[in-house]
């Protein structure tokens, strides 16, 4: 690659600081995250736009899409599949937006960094938090679904607690490689995971069926349990937190769109086709997730193929949240390309620190689902779709008027901004709604979470 700056017009990438004579201005290289690389022991942009790609389908797409047919079942065929066609559109769209700020400034590595582009050392901090923050939540998600998975394997064979810990150990030990080019394997293994899954669960379903199951195009509900299921399908596309981060370690981010696009194909289609087939042959009282509605033998087998996506989604997710930390400790630093006691110690620290937090968010929580969906709705929504419309805007500050495309684009992005805050508030309210009237209590308890 060549040392040319990816600007994506003739502004330049940041401001140039002020330069001693004859001292030259700091290449592309030096400016991304992990700066020059060319002499590194430990090298850290190795990806092809494939392998960036699939970690991003292994972050969206596991065990989540199962719940899909209940929003099918909520909404109606119809409205559904135009909800899903929509939130396609518009999350593609973001998080191209999120690929050109990352090439207007290379030197992002995550939220924080945008933010502090935005607003300074509070911006930096608020989303960094924000980001780690939802980060671990949805790692501690990972892990109440590893439970929920060995007590139907083993009909709560033994305490849940136990469980949590085994998959705490799995989870930490698939964190521990440095670079995302390895943990692209395991993404891999977690996509045919899911993939099977799917698969066998959508033609279990149709042997499974007896006779005429009724099917409604669309139906009558209440708002709250409409945009509640408006909600499973927007959360089924909050990848976006982790783009920056992926866009650092590719060789070259600009055949991001490539991976953008190897993402969005694949999940629209895996949504689109799972939930209205399962939902065909399952019918109104489809469960959530969908396996929980075919026989035990089949419910059993299809939990059991499920293994390797509850975890390995979740390592994805988890060495975001490391690399953030280890970025941040180590920025400007040698020490990341190292391979001394102090790097691969502290590597090693970090990941046993946040993945031991989502455990123990993971078993503290009751009402554990209620305040992902808080969470989700507080900070996914403004990671994936506000944001993305704020990047835009700052990209072209002074230009929102210039032509007929700009003016276009400028309506665009408020109406994605709105949808953002639209989808905030609204999440904000339902899932309060849902934790005053949740009474479960089982925090810390041997008893089946099933």
């Amino acid at each position: 690659m060549n040392e040319e700056t990816y600007a994506v017009d003739k502004k330049p990438v940041i401001d140039a600081p002020s330069l001693e004579d004859g001292e030259k201005p700091p290449s592309k290289k030096e400016l991304e995250p992990f700066g020059n690389e060319e002499t590194a022991e430990v090298k850290y942009r190795t990806m092809k736009w494939w392998h960036c790609g699939m970690l991003m389908i292994s972050e969206n797409v596991s065990v989540g899409i199962l719940s899909l047919p209940s929003a099918v079942a909520t909404l109606g065929m119809v409205p559904a599949a135009i909800m899903i066609v929509f939130i396609s559109a518009l999350s593609w769209y973001t998080g191209y937006v999120i690929g050109q700020f990352k090439l207007r400034h290379p030197e992002i590595h995550s939220m924080g960094d945008a933010g502090e582009l935005l607003m300074g050392r509070f911006g930096r901090e608020f989303l960094g938090i924000g980001q780690l923050l939802l980060l671990i939540f949805l790692m501690a998600s990972n892990i109440v679904t590893f439970n929920i998975l060995m007590n139907v394997l083993t009909d709560h064979g033994t305490c849940t607690l136990v469980f949590g810990v085994v998959g705490l150990v799995i989870c930490f030990l698939g964190a521990l490689p440095r670079t995302m080019e390895k943990v692209y394997w395991m993404s891999v293994a977690s996509f045919l995971s899911i993939f099977v899954v799917v698969i066998i669960a959508m033609i279990a379903m149709g042997v499974e069926s007896k006779g005429h199951v009724p099917i409604q195009a669309t139906t009558d509900v209440s708002f709250r349990e409409g945009f509640l299921a408006v909600t499973n399908i927007i959360f089924a596309y909050l990848a976006h937190v982790a783009y920056f981060g992926f866009m650092s370690e590719t060789e070259d981010p600009r055949t991001f769109n490539k991976s953008l696009a190897m993402l969005q194909i694949i999940d629209t289609v895996l949504y689109l086709v799972s939930a209205l087939i399962i939902y065909r042959y399952a019918g109104p009282s489809v469960q959530s997730p969908a396996i929980n509605s075919l026989g035990t033998l089949m419910s059993k087998i299809a939990w059991g193929l499920a293994i390797p996506t509850t975890i390995l989604s979740g390592v994805v997710l988890g060495h975001v949240a490391c690399k953030y930390i280890y970025v941040r400790m180590f920025r400007g630093s040698d020490k990341m390309h190292q391979r001394s006691f102090l790097s691969i110690g502290s590597w090693v620290a970090i990941c046993l620190g946040v993945w031991v937090v989502s455990w123990v968010v993971a078993e503290s929580i009751p009402v554990f689902n209620d305040l992902l969906s808080l969470i989700s709705a507080l900070f996914g929504s403004w990671f994936s779709f506000g944001f993305p419309a704020i990047f835009w805007l700052h990209m072209n500050y002074g230009q929102y008027f210039r032509n007929t495309a700009k003016t276009f684009l400028t309506v665009v992005n408020l109406g994605v901004l709105a949808i953002s805050c639209a989808i905030c508030g609204l999440g904000l309210y339902v899932s309060g709604v849902a934790i005053h009237e949740d009474s479960s209590s089982s925090s810390w308890s041997c008893a089946s979470n099933v």
